[in-house]
């Protein structure tokens, strides 16, 4: 921005809008309803991490493509045995008290319909997520949410990884995540919970560069 002092025009420093910022809760200090009140009105992914608002880059047409490919997949197969609901993000999951996750892909099985709520879901049985190639977005979906997922007890965790071309199952033994089974190309990755659910790991993968 520029602003004329007398003759010569001098530069000052764009700041951000500090008083709009003090309207909000603290990092460390949001709650539920503050969290839910701020996403009603933004169109960005944001998460709740310990009463911190967390902002998360936007998917990609190849992360979505994976998504898409994989929640129909799993849809179908949900559907076709009446077993629950399947729903692709963003959908509010809140695995623990000032903690709000929106996983690409979320299983409740019908016997816990009582925690989807409309626009929070109380937990989940099996989630999803496809990894995106930024380094923070790497260590968040690789170890951040794998030990968050864990300890609010979802029973089985998916990682769907385009840059490795890989994908781990991990399924919920006592406190923590053990490795199900890691698979790549033609191998075909299998769930622990939903007996009978695969993939063919390469095909989940070609579903993400596929373009009209």
């Amino acid at each position: 921005m520029v602003r004329k002092t007398g003759d010569k025009p001098a530069l000052i420093e764009a700041q951000p809008a500090w008083e709009i910022a003090q309207l909000f809760p603290s990092q460390g200090d949001w709650s539920e309803d503050e969290y839910l009140a701020l996403t009603s009105e933004t169109n960005h992914f944001v998460e709740l991490v310990d009463g911190n608002i967390e902002v998360l880059p936007m998917p990609t047409l190849t992360h979505q493509l994976i998504v898409g490919f994989l929640s129909r997949l799993l849809s179908d197969f949900v559907t076709s045995r009446e077993l629950g609901t399947v729903v692709f993000g963003p959908l509010r999951v809140l695995p623990r008290p000032r903690n709000i996750r929106e996983p690409d892909i979320i299983f409740m099985h019908k016997d816990n319909t009582h925690r989807a709520a409309e626009e929070l879901w109380e937990r989940a049985d099996l989630v999803i997520e496809v990894v995106s190639k930024d380094r923070k977005s790497r260590r968040r979906d690789l170890i951040i949410k794998r030990n968050a997922y864990a300890d609010a007890r979802i029973p089985e965790y998916w990682i769907v990884d385009p840059q490795e071309e890989q994908i781990t199952v991990l399924k919920l033994t006592g406190k923590s995540y053990k490795v199900h089974g890691q698979w790549a190309g033609k191998e075909i990755a299998a769930s622990a919970l939903l007996q009978g659910f695969q993939v063919q790991v390469d095909k989940v993968f070609e579903a993400g560069k596929k373009r009209a």
